[in-house]
């Protein structure tokens, strides 16, 4: 397999109810009371901010960035590749855009996407705040935790295992307010339940270079993404030593991973 793979958009929950307007280490269902006051706090703006996590170095803006060589240019988003990582990039088929990248790293992943938004304020804490809404209103759980790129969305979604018993699929939403732009990252897999396997995954999170662009855009829209030059492929390819091998892990948000098994 080449180091990149395409997939079509689907009506999944990050990317139609989870997305709210932009596009399972276990938790007892029983305690929603508290995911759902998680899920609607904030939400007068009180602690809004913009700075990121303390002590994190990324992701980067473009204006940050002198030498661009060991990047991989894919438009409004670079990345550094690192050993073993595979690339896909969600394709939008019927209007032909790509939609978002997904760095897959042995079991774990981590999918990216870049929107424009406000110049005097961040958009992740309502952002949060939507996301968590949403998965808790389609049965999941949401937790607002504190990580390395500050604070974070742990969720689980339920879903019918092959023997018909309700499982818990693990996703961790980080959300990166830039200058003009958002971040988010979904992982998935090991790196959204397990902290050793998770330090991959933030590297390529860190690294990642945003191109905002000067074009005027409406908050949230989506910044455009493209496929590399052929010599932009072939260096990430080099320095990647090799993509994952096919057949390899499809470890999109909320598809198949780690489970948590509920008992009744």
């Amino acid at each position: 397999m080449g180091l990149f793979s395409r997939g079509k958009s689907k009506d999944r929950p990050d990317a139609a109810a989870v997305d709210a307007d932009l596009t399972d280490d276990g938790l007892d269902p029983a305690g929603q009371d508290d995911v759902v006051d998680a899920a609607h706090r904030d939400t007068d703006g009180s602690d809004r901010a913009t700075d990121r996590g303390e002590g994190t170095t990324g992701p980067l803006d473009r204006s940050e960035v002198d030498d661009d060589s060991d990047y991989l240019n894919l438009g409004a988003i670079w990345l550094r590749g690192q050993q073993g990582m595979e690339l896909r990039l969600e394709v939008n088929e019927q209007e032909q855009q790509i939609t978002g990248v997904t760095a897959v790293i042995g079991e774990s992943a981590v999918q990216l996407q870049a929107f424009a938004a406000p110049r005097t304020e961040g958009v992740w804490i309502d952002i949060r705040n939507e996301i968590a809404a949403s998965i808790v209103d389609a049965g999941g759980t949401a937790e607002v935790l504190t990580g390395e790129f500050g604070e974070e969305l742990l969720t689980r979604m339920p879903q019918a295992d092959p023997e018909g018993r309700t499982v818990f699929m693990p996703a961790r939403f980080v959300g990166v307010d830039g200058p003009r732009w958002f971040l988010r990252a979904v992982v998935s897999g090991r790196a959204a339940i397990e902290p050793a396997a998770a330090e991959a995954v933030h590297e390529v999170i860190r690294t990642t270079v945003i191109d905002r662009g000067e074009e005027a855009m409406p908050p949230r829209e989506l910044l455009p993404l493209r496929l590399p030059d052929a010599d932009g492929a072939a260096q990430a390819d080099a320095e990647g030593d090799a993509p994952g091998a096919a057949g390899g892990p499809d470890l999109s948000p909320f598809e198949r991973g780690p489970e948590i098994t509920e008992v009744r």
